[in-house]
């Protein structure tokens, strides 16, 4: 039994005092009919011409239906909408809205690509097209930032941090990894805070084989990012932020040849460093002990380990943790930094401001589902990965545009249910394209707020 044998029409003869019936028969309609802010937004980055120029099209032109800009587009456009497999390519082919986004007649242009196309197109793409790509999606979002601010920015921070990608298969270079206790990758994600926004914008994503040590690709990385953000906002300074697999001889060295650069890169322990801590954490057990709550204490040293060139300042974070029912335990902290406040400011205000990048990265597992990274190669999984923080970005710019509005702060999961999978009918004359969309829908002065920002016009 197919789709067109299926019944089209259900009835509930006593589920509310009249019968109801519920009858699949309204033609040209989408359930993604707030979608097209997704296309307002790339039109901003331009990602997707971008993305298509740094690819080779070797296919034969006589058979070619779809352009890799479209191919590109439909993977983009359908991770942001909700769908993030190649499978969901067959049932969104004749979608009015999802023609749309590519610029096709919602009801007469020809039907999307179908699976086996979108898995051919991401299995063909090499290794020099990928690092293109990844450098096309760190200048469109650097580029655009640069637009919005006017160039000026007195202090960029970078934030790098691997998270964990589960496979499930036979996967290119998929390892044990003993810290997440899986078989996994081990993406490398990149994000830009301007000055004192709480925004944090990704602007990389690296996939990793699943042993990866964390510093894998961190040098390359930032070496990239600073040099197009030095052209971008050339009276910048930057600020670096890692947490502790990044604290290597080499990463430090890096960061402290680079001009105008400060950092803050969290150390485990050691016994020289807990050695220095001993004092504040005996200060901090009487202060437990006497408030009967978490206390912890700030102190500072110099320290060099053995494969270090010269000492560096070393914040000590003293701290005791007092839970109801358990004993007490010692907690202490170390973060290695050029910078000279004091020990106090320099952990809570700007390196534990860090810690916001792990809701940016559940964002992505959970609602864009960077980790369907379930092709054999390799290769074609940090596709996907780009693709997915491509998406990311579009979305990025609708909260961005959502300012003074009830989705300013909503997470990407959200803000696609609020704003983009409503239920629409479209109808096209001669003239114009009109998406009915519901009166009743809940968030339309954001929804108009944000397509006002992107270039709409009242009517």
């Amino acid at each position: 039994m197919n789709d067109e044998t299926l019944p089209q029409t259900v009835l509930f003869p006593d589920l509310f005092d009249k019968p109801l019936v519920a009858a699949f028969d309204q033609p040209h309609a989408s359930s993604d009919g707030g979608a097209v802010l997704l296309r307002a937004a790339e039109r901003q980055y331009g990602v997707i011409d971008g993305f298509a120029d740094c690819l080779v099209d070797d296919r034969q032109p006589g058979k070619v239906r779809h352009s890799l800009a479209d191919l590109l587009g439909q993977r983009i456009f359908g991770i942001a909408c909700g769908h993030p497999d190649a499978n969901d390519a067959d049932r969104l082919a004749d979608d009015p809205i999802h023609k749309l986004l590519l610029g096709r007649d919602p009801i007469d242009g020809d039907a999307l690509a179908s699976q086996p196309t979108i898995s051919r197109f991401e299995n063909h793409v090499g290794v020099q097209q990928l690092y293109a790509l990844g450098r096309e999606l760190a200048m469109g979002v650097i580029a655009r930032h640069q637009r919005r601010r006017r160039g000026q920015a007195s202090r960029i921070t970078i934030d790098l941090d691997p998270t964990e990608d589960a496979t499930h298969g036979a996967q290119q270079l998929t390892f044990f990894n003993g810290h997440y206790d899986s078989w996994c990758y081990l993406p490398l994600l990149a994000f830009l805070t301007f000055d004192d926004e709480t925004a944090q914008y990704l602007c990389a994503a690296i996939l990793r084989p699943g042993n990866a040590p964390a510093t894998r690709g961190a040098i390359g990385t930032l070496r990239r990012l600073l040099a197009l953000l030095r052209m971008a906002f050339p009276h910048a300074r930057f600020l670096v932020r890692l947490d502790g697999g990044f604290a290597s001889p080499d990463v430090f060295d890096f960061l402290d040849a680079e001009p105008g650069l400060d950092y803050v890169v969290a150390m485990g322990a050691n016994p020289v460093v807990t050695r220095c801590a001993a004092t504040a954490m005996g200060e901090a057990r009487i202060q437990s002990a006497a408030s009967g709550h978490t206390e912890h204490v700030y102190t500072e040293a110099r320290y060099a380990a053995r494969t270090w060139g010269r000492e560096r300042r070393v914040i000590i974070k003293a701290e005791v943790v007092r839970l109801d029912g358990r004993e007490p335990r010692d907690n202490p902290r170390f973060v290695i930094t050029n910078l000279r406040q004091t020990p106090r400011f320099i952990y809570e205000q700007i390196y534990c401001a860090r810690g916001d990048i792990e809701n940016r990265i559940k964002e992505l597992h959970d609602g864009l589902h960077i980790g369907r990274t379930s092709c054999c190669r390799f290769w074609a999984n940090q596709l996907r990965v780009l693709l997915t923080a491509a998406a990311y970005v579009l979305l990025q710019e609708l909260r961005l545009r959502a300012a003074r509005t009830a989705c300013a702060r909503t997470q990407v999961s959200g803000l696609r249910d609020r704003l983009l999978t409503l239920g629409v009918h479209v109808v096209v004359s001669a003239r114009r394209i009109v998406l009915h969309l519901p009166t009743a829908t809940p968030d339309l002065h954001a929804w108009r707020h944000i397509a006002l920002a992107r270039g709409a016009r009242p009517g």
